[in-house]
């Protein structure tokens, strides 16, 4: 693609990175058929190829308007693009800088700004999503619609949230993470049950907390360079000592995670740590598909019919897909098929607070197809995902991990 990107533009390191992006690609709408919301709407902005060219105008000097912000809020970041483009386009860096550019030189509304801004507030505390857990049942009613429907149940006093001491020489460690361990704290409890069986202690660190995903999206930088900084000084005494992996539960954050070498690559102080850290970064699917086979008389014989829902972040971002399903299929699981399995279901993080009607519509859609095949339970591998779909869907939905532990015991 041809680019006149202004001089100012080209100045800055994201500006320089923006045209290497634009060059690549090639005009020949590919995205566009595995798009989500280019299904929904039809209109050629409200897909891959369309946002790339409302990008380029802008770091050429064209006026942006709110239209423009539209379009680029309407993007689910799910990378589904950069699966299917034969060019290798980095559609979700390019995605960032437009989105920067564009908070930079307009002004949101104001009810958009106090959104974003007590979502950053609350979501990545998991003290305070406790706190608003607690409280929501009372104050429901006096929420938007979209924000009062997106909150979750405390979890369940049942929930099997055992945490293996450590008895292992080989460790690795856990996200600590923000919201799942407020919502469903019995996840990471599972991944440690499955790596003690193996011979690996998972440790919890003191001091760490959210990944820093949901300000980074939000075009918060300041506060998502913090929350890495946070995670990097609990994790480094750790990885100093040699520490075998770093380990993520959730797709998104597994994505986030392995990214903090590009996002920190120009910091000074934790550029070479924020590197080293994404080396050792691994999602719970890799660590297990790596490890030898669970002894199949080990492994409940009773077959159960399941439908798994590839997160995004999984599937385009990670790319680990497969090994998951290969993972329950040895755990005697079987696996409905499902109709566009690519698709998005909606949840892309604060998504579905922000663009409600768009999410229920790609919820309702996703749904239907993994339903089809009558599952017993529908699995998946990240939290945003599941507590999304749980809203409505009619049989239990839980993370892969928590099948494969009951598949164990």
């Amino acid at each position: 693609m041809q680019t006149r990107l202004t001089e100012q533009t080209l100045a800055s390191p994201s500006g320089a990175q923006a045209e290497s992006i634009l060059r690549r690609c090639v005009h020949c709408g590919f995205c566009n058929a595995t798009c989500p919301t280019y299904q929904l709407s039809g209109n050629e902005l409200d897909g891959p190829r369309g946002r790339i060219y409302l990008i380029k105008q802008m770091l050429e000097g064209a006026s942006t308007t709110e239209l423009t912000r539209q379009h680029l809020d309407r993007c689910l970041t799910c990378r589904s693009c950069e699966t299917t483009c034969p060019s290798g386009v980095q559609y979700s860096h390019l995605l960032e800088i437009g989105r920067e550019h564009i908070d930079r030189v307009t002004t949101r509304a104001r009810g958009e700004r106090v959104l974003r801004r007590l979502l950053r507030y609350v979501l990545p505390e998991t003290k305070r999503v406790r706190w608003a857990l607690r409280v929501a049942p009372y104050v429901r009613g006096l929420m938007p619609k979209a924000l009062a429907a997106a909150l979750p149940e405390a979890p369940s006093r049942a929930s099997n949230t055992q945490w293996p001491a450590a008895r292992h020489t080989r460790r690795m460690l856990a996200l600590t993470g923000c919201v799942q361990p407020a919502t469903q704290p019995q996840i990471d409890a599972a991944a440690a049950r499955l790596l003690d069986r193996r011979g690996i202690s998972l440790l919890r660190v003191h001091g760490g907390g959210c990944c820093g995903a949901l300000s980074h999206h939000l075009n918060a930088a300041g506060e998502a360079r913090a929350q890495m900084v946070r995670n990097i000084d609990a994790w480094w005494p750790d990885v100093e000592q040699g520490v075998e992996a770093i380990v993520s539960t959730s797709s998104a954050c597994s994505v986030m995670l392995k990214d903090y070498g590009r996002l920190l690559g120009y910091d000074v102080e934790y550029g070479e740590k924020a590197k080293r850290i994404s080396a050792l970064v691994a999602d719970a699917s890799a660590v297990l598909s790596s490890l030898p086979r669970f002894e199949a008389t080990q492994v409940a014989p009773a077959k159960r019919r399941i439908s798994f829902h590839a997160p995004c972040s999984l599937q385009h971002g990670l790319r680990g897909h497969k090994e998951v399903e290969r993972l329950l299929h040895e755990h005697n699981y079987e696996l409905t098929a499902v109709r566009d399995p690519h698709l998005c279901c909606g949840a892309a993080g604060t998504y579905s607070i922000q663009q409600p009607e768009l999410s229920r519509q790609l919820r309702a859609n996703k749904l239907a197809a993994l339903q089809a095949g009558a599952p017993t339970v529908i699995a998946t591998a990240n939290i945003g995902c599941l507590l999304h779909m749980q809203q409505t869907a009619s049989v239990p939905v839980k993370h892969w991990l928590e099948l494969l532990d009951e598949a164990e015991r």
